[in-house]
């Protein structure tokens, strides 16, 4: 658990090309191609390189997500089911990519109307953008709502499964547990070289629970200079890529967590500490206890470890999942917690059920 994973090498040293040395967003379409106005990259006619998106903005504010959420929600059990990621698509459309009161009026408005059957989703896919924002969002909150079997307490004090379908992606803080935060995407870093912060902090206090947001594999565990004990988990459509930084000195994972292991959503899997920026091992290097998050997004297999990585900003994103804290519990006679109610999600299922070599 000693070595820095390509995922480390990539989140850390290729900030400086995303961003370049004057702090620009330069090249951000890849390879200095030229981004088409929707925001993808326009490479395969004249180079022959594949075509997928290359750089985005990830802006749905917590309003736009809630009231999304909401919608489909309600409608999951209805004749006509609205998708709460083809609704924030459009929304963007409507927006320009930005998520106003007015946007999230139109929203409301556009579902009400569907539900009556005065319009359609098919209306809104026929919009300009609809089909960027959509693959957009489907890489982003493609895993965090569906069905899902989780224990349930009864009045009676007895715990029974019960089938549900919502958010199944969990806060990274469990429940019970104060934390602080603001929107610092983007600020500068310079342990190292110059660079931005391309992550989230959540400030608290030491040993404090941190939580899978959703299900998915550990890609990527041990010490890294730079965040200091961490864990990289892949969802399971390898779309997104969860980095928990800076964990606890001594005792940084939840007991027996190896690279490769299989994590539920709301899975108790490590705790905040403040280690990071130093070469050797174990070390309280940072300042201010914290939990980063950094959340990447690939459209394709090549941005793993390339030029063309995308890390989001997930602050409103984290305001969002705050509806949905996992309960925790003290593991006697140690520093661990461990999840009070179990989850089953089928994708995990699915994933067993796949062949390795289609995986």
């Amino acid at each position: 658990m000693t070595g820095v994973s390509q995922n480390d090498r990539r989140y850390w040293e290729t900030i400086k090309w995303s961003f370049g040395e004057d702090g620009g967003a330069d090249n951000a379409a890849g390879g200095g191609e030229k981004k088409t106005e929707e925001g993808e990259a326009a490479g395969n006619e004249t180079g022959g390189e594949k075509d997928f998106i290359r750089w985005v903005d990830f802006t749905p504010t917590k309003e736009a997500l809630q009231t999304a959420y909401e919608w489909d929600k309600e409608t999951w059990a209805e004749q006509i089911h609205i998708d709460w990621i083809s609704l924030l698509a459009y929304g963007a459309v409507k927006g320009g990519g930005k998520f106003d009161k007015k946007v999230i009026s139109q929203m409301n408005d556009f579902a009400n109307a569907i539900r009556a059957g005065e319009k359609t989703m098919e209306e809104a896919e026929e919009l300009k953008t609809f089909a960027y924002y959509k693959e957009i969002y489907t890489a982003v909150l493609g895993g965090m709502v569906g069905s899902y079997r989780i224990e349930v307490p009864g009045t009676d004090g007895n715990v029974t499964w019960q089938e549900c379908y919502g958010l199944k992606a969990f806060s990274p803080i469990a429940k019970g547990f104060y934390y602080n935060d603001y929107d610092d995407f983007g600020a500068g870093r310079s342990y190292g070289y110059k660079r931005r912060h391309l992550g989230h902090d959540m400030l608290g206090q030491i040993g404090t629970p941190i939580i899978a947001v959703e299900s998915g594999y550990v890609e990527a565990i041990g010490w890294n200079q730079y965040g200091g004990w961490r864990i990289g988990i892949r969802s399971l459509d390898k779309k997104r890529y969860y980095y928990y930084a800076h964990l606890r000195q001594d005792v940084p994972y939840a007991a027996g967590l190896t690279e490769g292991d299989l994590v539920t959503a709301g899975d108790v899997i490590g705790y905040m500490g403040h280690t990071g920026y130093s070469v050797s091992e174990n070390v309280n290097n940072i300042d201010a206890i914290h939990l980063h998050l950094g959340i990447e997004i690939m459209f394709d297999e090549s941005q793993k470890d390339s030029d063309n990585e995308i890390w989001i900003d997930c602050y409103e994103l984290t305001k969002f999942l705050y509806r949905n804290q996992g309960a925790v519990e003290k593991v006697e006679g140690t520093k661990e917690w461990k999840r009070v109610y179990d989850m089953e999600d089928p994708a995990l299922n699915s994933f067993l059920e796949t062949p390795q070599e289609s995986r």
